[in-house]
């Protein structure tokens, strides 16, 4: 690993602290009200960044770590994550839960209303959660849905919307029934692809999501500005059934891949948060500036099961194995995270109260000697003399770059094998992704809700967010039976032995654990980042 390190000192040296400043006033008023703890006028505004374009703000669609946490601010469902990550009554004030636990009743608030006056109805989410199924729409999302009652059948295309048993019964009242109790669904349906839609102005303006213009709202606050791109802004919404608790008059968030300038603009009070280039890490965590807290994720790369040469299980683990994750959250990422050797995270704890990840144990650790008896004999099973060429793709980042050329370095070093990088901007990276494109790809999940089976049940057969080509039937039946299961010891049994056969079949490999590593102006308060992802700026404040 000598030349990887000298390589990594190397671009420590050249950090530019004049990065790019093509977006720089995106994150301030075009009406050059200042960027101090209050602008001009008294108001409130808090300075984020996004990172990049949001890929929609339609909720089914925007899901993913671009959109939602915007989403989540914009709108609301009928639950939220409270402070300490519980779900609680949101635009629902109150719910009942039928005996079997199957039956949730939610009465929604009579002063629920969208940013145009409209009431919130029932009839908003039955609309929209049947949209999102509706294998029409394309939402990744749906199969967050499949615990209700006809959803898998109407989104797989074997049943029909009037099957799926979430229904208006009257202006106020939804009702859900459920194909088994589910513990977690009350923190599912807080996640944005659950929101409501205003049926009458989507079926008026089918793109009311795309511009600031057209889009409706329920949540704290409004869509204003949205400069594609550039960036977008949201005021406080005075019809938000709890507007008196909401502090911050306004956000603006810039849309700034380049995580250098990002903190040069948090240094010159531009944003009031940022995360932390790898550059200055040490320094910075050194003086005791940088915050850190838990987030349930991973980082990792998928192989593409039916293209050469990773249709090779052999070949496919040889480059899981030749991957030093040590070496790269060390001296790459340099955020302190923990080194991924399986694809759960930290943070769940089975009946016995140990820890899922512990008790799984270690999956694709280094070790190169295997690595390279794996890859001979993938190869003589092949027929190969010489490798197929090989070529990583990655989605436009600075962080993601360095982590793909900290790989290529890596095959080269421990395999002997030349990788060719390629990148693209985001939204074009992931529909290709999506279509089988890649050979092998950049890829992080962010949890969607606090259970292991979010994780697992991302790479069942035909999953939408699969993404490999790779099928397994026992595996299948394990998550299958798993979300059925009321007895959570022998639930938690079916996900330790489906963890262990997505390893020993290795359509992907991990890198590391996500958590939130970040900078925070010391006069904002009340801003909470949730281990499921997404943000809550509803409670957030600003002296």
């Amino acid at each position: 690993m000598k030349k990887l390190l000298t390589m990594l000192m190397a671009t420590m040296l050249v950090f530019a602290l004049a990065a790019c400043t093509a977006n720089e006033n995106a994150g301030n008023e075009a009406d050059g009200k200042d960027s101090g703890n209050k602008d001009k006028g008294g108001e409130k505004v808090l300075y984020l960044n996004n990172g990049s374009e949001p890929t929609s703000f339609d909720p089914p669609i925007g899901f993913d770590s671009v959109s939602w946490n915007a989403l989540n601010n914009l709108m609301e469902g009928l639950t939220r994550l409270s402070p300490e990550h519980e779900a609680e009554s949101a635009t629902a004030e109150s719910w009942d839960v039928s005996d079997d636990g199957k039956t949730y009743t939610f009465h929604i608030r009579k002063d629920a209303k969208w940013s145009n006056g409209d009431d919130v109805t029932a009839g908003d989410f039955e609309f929209a959660w049947k949209r999102m199924l509706d294998p029409a729409t394309g939402s990744s999302a749906a199969f967050l849905g499949y615990f209700i009652e006809g959803a898998e059948a109407f989104n797989s295309g074997t049943g029909t919307a009037d099957q799926v048993k979430a229904r208006a019964v009257d202006d106020k009242t939804f009702e859900v029934t459920l194909t088994s109790p589910q513990a977690y669904f009350l923190n599912v349906i807080a996640n944005p692809c659950f929101f409501p839609i205003n049926e009458k102005v989507a079926t008026e303006n089918p793109e009311w999501f795309a511009e600031a213009e057209s889009f409706v709202g329920n949540g704290p606050f409004n869509l204003t500005v949205w400069d594609h791109d550039s960036k977008f802004v949201m005021e406080k919404n005075d019809q938000y059934w709890d507007a008196k608790n909401v502090k911050l008059d306004k956000i603006d968030w810039a849309i700034i891949d380049d995580t250098n300038t990002e903190y040069q603009m948090f240094q010159t009070g531009k944003l009031d948060s940022s995360d932390v280039p790898a550059e200055m890490s040490d320094q910075l965590f050194k003086e005791g500036k940088v915050k850190v807290q838990d987030q349930a994720g991973t980082y990792f790369y998928r192989f593409n099961v039916n293209m050469e040469p990773f249709q090779n299980a052999n070949i496919r683990k040889a480059f899981a194995l030749a991957v030093d994750q040590k070496q790269i959250v060390d001296f790459v990422t340099k955020s302190k995270e923990k080194p991924a050797y399986g694809f759960v995270s930290y943070g769940f704890k089975d009946p016995s109260g140990k820890d899922f990840r512990e008790k799984n144990g270690n999956f694709n650790k280094t070790n190169l000697d295997e690595a390279k008896a794996l890859l001979k004999k993938g190869m003589e099973e092949e027929g190969y003399d010489k490798l197929p060429e090989v070529t990583l793709t990655y989605s436009t980042d600075d962080v993601h770059k360095k982590i793909a050329e900290a790989l290529q370095q890596m095959f080269k070093e421990n395999l002997g094998v030349d990788v060719k990088l390629a990148n693209m901007e985001l939204n074009v990276f992931a529909s290709e992704q999506k279509a089988l494109k890649f050979q092998l790809s950049r890829s992080s999940f962010l949890a969607d809700y606090a259970d292991p089976i979010n994780f697992l049940e991302n790479f069942q057969t035909g999953h939408s967010m699969n993404r490999t080509g790779w099928s397994n039937a026992k595996y299948d039946q394990l998550i299958k039976d798993a979300k059925n299961e009321a007895d959570e010891k022998k639930r938690f049994d079916m996900m330790y032995e489906a963890e262990k056969i997505l390893f020993e079949e290795a359509p992907i490999f991990t890198i590391h654990f996500y958590n939130h590593v970040f900078l925070q102006n010391k006069d904002v308060t009340g801003i909470v980042r949730h281990p499921v992802g997404y943000h809550e700026l509803k409670w957030a404040d600003k002296k």
